[in-house]
């Protein structure tokens, strides 16, 4: 049977982590482990997560990359599950990741979208359908692939095997779950499900700068391997694996 790892990196967070661990106490088909990556905290998020049976790894460089690259690594199911602190999964979460994972031998990523609560309806509606909406949508052409999520994904041990010394893992001023996306094998086979949601909260949005800031990482991330790493190059990459020869630059250190 395949078994799972919940990975959540976590500051100061306590208050969230609570009701995303007890979310994680209803699924129908319980996780294996769940492993709080408590990035440095100093509120009561390690008191949470033990209180919870969570399995600390306390990770000091402060960043969410170094955060869940260090959870990743800790993990020991067949298939790793992410959620942030602030994700809050329905019942059925793990049950649709195994099923999908199931189903299909040949998909390495499944991810899905979010539904954003603790914001004004407007907001919540503009969250999904442009922020999260449009980065969907437009990864896909750059990547040449479905973009992983942070807050709603599993994948594959192998996968992470495999990426975890291509990512800029100790970086802090980037998007974890869009480096990953960039730096994955182009045979791996990330599916969207649309369906495969969880609750997210909005307080990405509280702030101008806060949003900002996010939208500056995102840049910095398409760019930060730019111009060995361009969309057309991704794009004749996957053609030749279509056709049948395959070449794959790897990143320079």
């Amino acid at each position: 049977m395949t078994t799972i790892s919940v990975v959540i990196p976590c500051f100061n967070d306590a208050a969230f982590l609570e009701e995303c661990l007890a979310a994680l106490a209803r699924q129908h088909r319980a996780p294996d482990e769940v492993i709080v990556a408590d990035n440095a905290s100093t509120d009561a998020t390690g008191d949470v997560a033990r209180a919870a049976g969570a399995r600390i790894v306390r990770v000091e460089p402060r960043g969410i990359w170094p955060a869940a690259s260090a959870g990743y690594d800790a993990a020991s199911g067949d298939v790793i599950a992410r959620l942030d602190a602030d994700s809050v999964p329905p019942a059925d979460w793990l049950a649709r990741i195994e099923a999908s994972l199931a189903q299909s031998p040949a998909t390495d990523i499944v991810t899905g979208p979010g539904d954003f609560y603790g914001c004004s309806p407007l907001v919540a509606w503009l969250g999904r359908t442009l922020y999260i909406g449009g980065y969907f949508f437009w990864m896909q052409f750059w990547l040449g692939h479905r973009p992983a999520f942070g807050s709603n994904f599993a994948m594959r041990r192998e996968v992470w095997l495999h990426a975890r010394d291509r990512v800029y893992r100790d970086r802090s001023d980037i998007h974890d779950d869009l480096d990953l996306s960039l730096h994955l094998s182009p045979t791996v086979i990330v599916r969207y499900d649309p369906t495969l949601r969880v609750a997210i909260s909005g307080r990405p949005f509280d702030t101008w700068s806060g949003f900002a800031r996010r939208v500056r990482w995102g840049g910095r991330t398409l760019l930060v391997d730019w111009p060995a790493d361009t969309p057309w190059r991704r794009h004749a990459t996957r053609c030749a694996l279509r056709l049948g020869r395959a070449w794959w630059p790897r990143r320079s250190s």
